[in-house]
């Protein structure tokens, strides 16, 4: 739900009724993962997607039902091989949808939730997507230092341990499920609880004013990135050349990098290719936490300044966390391109996949539901 945000909260404050399908869980090959949301008002508008086209007029149905009975439910949907026309997932996948009336009980909390979401402050949502009918419906809104709103309906333990597992999955910026028994305790099979994530969008870094980071920035705003381009160059480092980055620097961009930090999402991109900027910025950033640190140039380029890194004692361990020259192969030749190849570079890198072409491969489409599968078999 969270991840429409912006149009949910509009609605609320337009005082509009609506359900919202969520998923909670999925199975092989399905096109969409937990947290993507389809909406539905009392009028029949519909925003979002909950699979890419296989069940979202199933799904639509739901939520009218759901504005009509004021009670959520939770549907399972997977491939029909019997009719390819039946409802289900023809790419042979399977997802679970939580299908909730944003009004009455926990409705006050989803509004809540958007609100934040909409400001850009980290919260999570704990609703009770499977277990007794009595508790469905009920949600808490956790915050990061641990307190929450609302209950589940049972246990008071059960609030508190519901309250500790969403702050952790808040805390790492994801968006998935936790079960519980009705009285708190870690034992699978009473209840389902789908808990979403808000936190600000992972940061994307560009260094070099250059035409290449403009393209780059483009792209990193269309993967939902916060992007920054840093020059210490103020004739190239403007608004005006950069207009889709959410903020421009003019600093030194190794004296810019420790000031502002890093996570484990941030994504840093180093197209100055010029050794006196280089190499004291990535001698920082090799050390700092980061999801991504790349930089453009030739092999020749890479070398040389491999070398310098070295005999600044960046270690080898260190070294091994550069991607460079920075970006797939591609054959991309104008700044687009390499944007282009730059990106996939990094969403390979955030979802483990491999940058070969799908056809004629064996390799799984969606990487992300082979690791959910080796630690549901561990």
């Amino acid at each position: 739900m969270l991840d429409l945000a912006e149009e949910l909260h509009q609605w609320a404050e337009d005082g509009r009724e609506f359900a919202v399908a969520t998923v909670v869980a999925v199975g092989g090959s399905a096109p969409r993962g937990p947290g993507a949301a389809l909406a539905v008002d009392g009028a029949g508008t519909v925003i979002g997607s909950v699979s890419g086209g296989c069940v979202e007029g199933a799904v639509y149905d739901l939520c009218r039902e759901a504005l009509r009975t004021g009670e959520s439910v939770l549907e399972r949907f997977g491939y029909s091989d019997e009719d390819a026309f039946a409802v289900g997932l023809t790419c042979g996948g399977t997802i679970e949808v939580l299908v909730t009336p944003v009004s009455g009980r926990g409705g006050a909390l989803s509004v809540a939730a958007l609100s934040a979401a909409v400001r850009r402050e980290p919260v999570a949502l704990a609703r009770v997507a499977r277990g007794p009918a009595g508790l469905r419906g009920h949600a808490l809104l956790v915050r990061p230092d641990g307190t929450w709103e609302g209950g589940l309906g049972g246990d008071p333990e059960l609030d508190r341990v519901a309250a500790a597992e969403a702050r952790a999955l808040l805390e790492s910026g994801r968006t998935g499920t936790v079960e519980l028994s009705q009285d708190g305790s870690h034992c699978p099979g009473g209840l389902t609880l789908l808990v979403e994530s808000n936190v600000p969008p992972p940061r994307m870094i560009v260094f070099g004013a250059i035409d290449f980071a403009a393209a780059l920035a483009r792209a990193g705003k269309f993967l939902g990135y916060h992007v920054t381009v840093c020059d210490a160059r103020p004739v190239f480092a403007t608004r005006a050349r950069f207009p889709e980055a959410d903020e421009v620097v003019v600093d030194w961009p190794h004296r810019y990098l420790r000031r502002t930090g890093t996570d484990a999402r941030t994504v840093l991109c180093v197209l100055t290719h010029d050794a006196k900027f280089d190499v004291p910025l990535l001698t920082a950033a090799l050390r700092m936490p980061a999801a991504f640190i790349g930089a453009l140039g030739s092999r020749r380029t890479h070398e040389d300044r491999t070398r310098r890194l070295r005999a600044e004692g960046v270690t080898a361990a260190e070294l091994a966390r550069l991607r460079s020259p920075i970006g797939l192969d591609l054959g991309a030749r104008t700044p687009e391109e390499t944007a282009l190849s730059i990106a996939a570079e990094i969403v390979a890198v955030r979802r483990g996949g491999t940058g070969v072409p799908l056809t004629g491969s064996t390799t799984p489409i969606h990487h992300d539901d082979e690791e959910q599968g080796r630690r549901a078999a561990a």
